[in-house]
């Protein structure tokens, strides 16, 4: 499945932030790494990191060494660590000494997505190709246009094929002259990314964002209301885009009750595999909103290309050798439609796994706090009825089925012996 390689992220001018005077170690504003919550670790070694490459393109000595030619950001959904690689990017093309000041001319036009050097890697299905990591290898090996840094950002590394892994590590061990490959993986684990690559790679961690943190970002930045951004927050479970997604979108919210109702529904077998085929149904249908104008837009832009509307002979005849690349075309955006139904799925997955958290730590007590503050009468008089044991039972079965899903089981079929588990706790 190829990915979309692009100069950068279509969300990211909303990225930057105020800058900081020319020549100073750092901004006085956030600049660049401004939505990266929770993470000042990581931003302080970026910033050093960023502040060597600077002086490299300056031709004088690094001094700390920080600066390297592969990175890996990892941790767990929602910690950013596509925003992180972003951001990092940008600050390389600072021309303000790599301090990411977010307003000059480099930073703005990656943060825009129209900086020449800098390419993102976006998987639209379920893996990355080796003919997109060969093409992607070859155009990083030139020089930098603007004579600082060719940033490669490859996001969601973990679902690179075997074969593109290999393309990939190829360009790292002989990596061309500032040429910098920015990772994103949920981990350094071999499943996610191979250890050779690993091992020739600096490993930036992220951790989950704590929900006052991502609460004080909604309510600042984007003007929520403090007592919704709160609940979005902690419902989120630290993932910010979420947590903005179910601020904002009352469908996004009814898609999360619906979810929430799941163990209340199931009385019986027949229940069971009704609440399968609805939570199954409703991520079909979020995947094809998500998906439908994309596919729309491509579909007519390739059609164009390919003589579409034409007249007279040499038109017609375009057309009709046109099948091969239509049909490649159906192919990927199928892909990606299966990628987009399963990240839904998925979601509503960690819904229900934090309704059975919730339900834990009522029946301990537990100084914590609940992360579905509006069902916590719900998951209160679950605890009184359900013993511990059979509570982390249910717990177990929505993590297994996410597990089976990544390994590729058919999404149905493992719904569907979650939701009986869940029956019988």
């Amino acid at each position: 499945m190829p990915a979309t390689m692009s100069d950068a992220s279509p969300d990211a001018a909303s990225n930057a932030g105020s800058g900081g005077p020319a020549g100073t170690d750092h901004p006085v504003g956030p600049g660049v790494f401004a939505d990266l919550v929770g993470q000042d670790e990581a931003v302080e070694t970026l910033r050093r990191a960023a502040a060597s490459a600077a002086r490299i393109v300056a031709g004088s000595a690094t001094g700390n060494g920080a600066m390297t030619h592969a990175w890996i950001f990892t941790g767990p959904p929602g910690s950013g660590r596509s925003v992180a690689a972003r951001a990092f990017a940008a600050a390389l093309q600072c021309e303000r000494d790599g301090i990411g000041c977010g307003v000059c001319h480099g930073c703005h036009t990656v943060l825009g997505g129209t900086h020449a050097d800098v390419r993102f890697v976006v998987p639209e299905g379920l893996s990355i190709g080796v003919g997109e990591m060969r093409a992607l290898v070859l155009r990083a090996s030139t020089a930098p246009s603007g004579g600082r840094w060719q940033a490669v950002v490859i996001e969601d590394a973990d679902r690179l094929t075997e074969a593109a892994g290999n393309a990939l590590l190829k360009a790292i061990e002989e990596p061309p002259p500032r040429t910098v490959f920015l990772l994103c993986t949920p981990s350094t684990h071999p499943d996610d990314i191979s250890v050779t690559i690993r091992s020739r790679c600096r490993v930036v961690p992220l951790r989950q964002p704590p929900a006052d943190a991502v609460a004080a970002v909604l309510a600042g930045r984007d003007g929520v209301a403090p007592d919704v951004a709160a609940w979005a927050a902690a419902a989120a479970q630290g993932h910010v885009g979420r947590a903005r997604r179910l601020a904002n979108d009352p469908e996004a919210r009814n898609r999360r009750d619906a979810v929430l109702a799941v163990p209340r529904r199931l009385t019986g077998v027949g229940a069971c595999f009704d609440a399968a085929s609805a939570l199954i149904e409703a991520a079909e249908a979020e995947a094809a909103a998500s998906v439908s104008a994309a596919d729309a837009t491509e579909r007519a832009a390739l059609e164009q290309a390919l003589g579409a509307g034409g007249t007279g002979r040499g038109a017609a005849a375009a057309m009709r050798g046109a099948a091969g690349q239509l049909k490649d075309l159906e192919r990927r955006q199928k892909s990606r439609a299966t990628r987009a139904q399963r990240d839904a799925l998925d979601r509503a997955l960690v819904d229900l796994a934090g309704f059975y958290r919730d339900v834990l730590i009522t029946r301990f007590g537990a100084p914590v706090d609940t992360v579905h503050t509006d069902t916590a009468e719900v998951s209160a008089a679950a605890a009184g009825r359900w013993s511990p044991e059979s509570t982390l039972r249910r717990l177990e079965a929505v993590l297994a089925c996410r597990d089976a899903i990544e390994q590729n089981v058919k999404p149905r079929i493992a719904v569907e012996a979650m939701m009986l588990a869940l029956w019988r706790g």
